[in-house]
């Protein structure tokens, strides 16, 4: 187990790496100046000089970008151009609250997906089972943006169930919770199509092993055997899709935080875009990839506690 977790954090580590190298190269590449952006058109040529030896702009591609790796080793993503706060201070604040919604969304696709999942591998052939297929692969190809645009509509415009927009007032866990649900609804809505097809055929798997057959001849209740010796190991494989779907949705939350105006990373990642805030994207993108690294590495950590056939695979 030593080796399986040392050979899984070298991997987070390199996936963390890996996408601040690249994320720093595509801001690099991105049309604009941001001397110009950061001082204005006004500025003179002095300024902008004294600008770029300040930010070590006027330095080569290469020791900029280890300039950039050694100043994120040390918990530094840079300051926002336009108000001056540290990016680590801006991004600290809106954490929460994309977590809050990618936990919140993969947690109602966990329950949905795995009640649909234990209900066609029950109900096997059946029209329900069918009917259960159909409405799966239907909501996998749902592009989230048009959930979110509709759920917004009916729930919020027409029926008046939740609100339109924010994230609650602070301090008030019933009213931020209350405020969750749409955005939740929106961004996990995808995922209960995957988790109820792999419950499903995970089940229907492990229904045919020795152990739930000796159950059967000892006569068990049918509902007996699906939940305490069947389900446990038909959850393992969803157990694996969680870190993936963990990563997914902090990148699909940002629909959600747009359209429902909530705040969080997405909404700061895009406001930076759209006002050409470099240190702010960069910084975001790469607190997004540990995230997703540490979700992975937690997942498949779980996963080899759980089948200690993958730390031979892996």
């Amino acid at each position: 187990m030593t080796g399986f977790l040392i050979r899984r954090l070298f991997l987070a580590f390199g996936v963390v790496l890996g996408a601040t190298v690249a994320i720093f190269l595509l801001v690099y590449a991105i049309p604009g100046d941001p001397v110009t952006v950061a001082l204005g058109p006004r500025a003179t040529a002095e300024m902008r000089a004294h600008y770029r030896e300040l930010m070590g702009l006027d330095q080569p591609l290469v020791v900029q970008l280890w300039h950039f790796l050694g100043r994120v080793a040390r918990g530094d993503l840079g300051t926002d151009i336009w108000s001056g706060r540290p990016v680590t201070a801006i991004l600290w604040d809106a954490l929460p609250h994309t977590v809050a919604l990618a936990c919140a969304g993969l947690g109602t696709a966990v329950l949905l997906g795995v009640g649909l999942g234990c209900l066609g591998a029950a109900r096997r052939g059946s029209l329900t089972d069918h009917a259960i297929g159909v409405l799966s692969v239907s909501v996998i190809a749902l592009p989230p943006f048009l959930v979110a645009i509709y759920s917004l509509l009916i729930f919020a415009v027409t029926l008046n169930w939740f609100p339109a927009i924010g994230a609650g007032e602070a301090g008030d866990w019933a009213s931020r919770l209350h405020a969750l649900v749409l955005p939740a609804f929106a961004v996990g809505l995808g995922w209960v199509g995957y988790i109820a097809r792999i419950v499903r055929s995970s089940l229907i798997e492990v229904m045919r092993e020795k152990h739930v057959e000796t159950a059967r001849a000892f006569g068990l209740p049918p509902w007996l055997i699906l939940w305490r010796y069947a389900l446990p190991l038909a959850l393992v494989p969803v157990i694996s899709i969680i870190g993936v779907g963990f990563g997914a949705l902090l990148s699909g939350s940002v629909f959600a935080e747009i359209i429902f105006a909530r705040p969080g990373i997405g909404r700061v990642v895009y406001d930076a875009v759209l006002a050409r805030n470099y240190p702010v994207v960069s910084g975001a993108i790469v607190v997004t990839a540990a995230l997703y690294a540490l979700a992975m590495l937690v997942t498949d950590l779980v996963t080899g506690l759980l089948d200690h056939r993958t730390h031979a695979a892996l």
